[in-house]
């Protein structure tokens, strides 16, 4: 493997909080993201503009984005319809607004309140503030890998929704996202395969939730499979509260990084300001 090969790592913060029931003060979390700005990452997924009923703990994401540190790394902010977009969008130091659009019908109801079809034309919404306010869309295809519900699922059906995706809306990454943690790395590495060798010009990032003992299985089949964009979280906490009650975590970040360096890859990130994030880590998450 070449030691010139390069991965860009989003770093998700936002979904590793969101899940925790305890508030988190508006300060630490402040101190943490700031410390992550200092990791060079390529992303930070930072906070969600979407209703405090439904996500009490990012009630303050614009409070927090008023003192974050200056960074080359790009923020990303999660949204669920028009009014969030608009707001997320008015902030200058945002890139990326975020979507969950989901191909499993009753997933889309649990996490967004919308049928399949109406988040289509949310979307629509979302693409068109984009536009105006030069802000780039991302969209997180939820249940990219299966569901728990017995809706209809395959690749090609991830292949179907990514083309039609990609023709409608002017996407900027589609994140994959195995919102439960139920692929295994064959499966991983197929639906990279298809997706990334049938659709060259698009960024598609790996989103997975998984036990420890299968990251680095499932960044090797990702990476083989011809993914160069991955999400974690730092010791793995988050999850999605929307998908099920017992939440399966995100991809610990240390350990895909442990992964990349094994194999000689570059992914831009700072070995002591990491270390030094991880410890920070520890006033926000017990």
């Amino acid at each position: 493997m070449s030691v010139s090969s390069k991965v860009y790592l989003t770093e998700c913060p936002r979904d590793a909080m969101q899940g925790i029931k305890e508030w988190i003060p508006t300060e630490l979390k402040i101190n943490y993201l700031n410390s992550l700005l200092t990791c060079g990452f390529d992303t930070l997924d930072f906070g969600s503009f979407v209703s405090p009923k439904a996500i009490p703990q990012m009630q303050d994401t614009a409070s927090v984005l008023e003192k974050l540190d200056e960074s080359s790394t790009k923020l990303l902010a999660i949204v669920a319809n028009e009014r969030g977009a608009a707001e997320a969008a008015s902030h200058d130091r945002i890139t990326f607004l975020g979507y969950p659009f989901s191909i499993s019908e009753t997933f889309q109801m649990r996490n967004t309140n919308a049928t399949i079809e109406e988040s289509l034309k949310r979307v629509e919404q979302l693409d068109t503030i984009c536009a105006q306010q030069n802000k780039s869309l991302v969209l997180y295809l939820s249940m990219g890998f299966g569901n728990p519900y017995g809706d209809s699922w395959s690749p090609d059906l991830v292949a179907e929704w990514t083309e039609r995706l990609s023709k409608l809306f002017n996407i900027s990454r589609l994140s994959l996202s195995d919102t439960i943690g139920a692929a295994e790395p064959q499966l991983v590495k197929e639906v990279f395969s298809t997706v990334v060798s049938s659709f060259p010009n698009m960024t598609v990032s790996a989103h997975l939730h998984t036990l420890r003992e299968n990251v680095q299985a499932l960044t090797a089949a990702a990476y083989e499979g011809g993914g160069r964009y991955f999400e974690g979280a730092l010791k793995g906490y988050g999850g999605c509260p929307m998908a099920k009650d017992d939440l399966t975590g995100n991809m610990p970040t240390e350990l895909m990084l442990d992964w990349f360096h094994e194999k000689g890859i570059e992914t831009g990130v700072d070995s002591a300001a990491f270390s030094q994030a991880l410890v920070t880590s520890s006033t926000v998450f017990h």
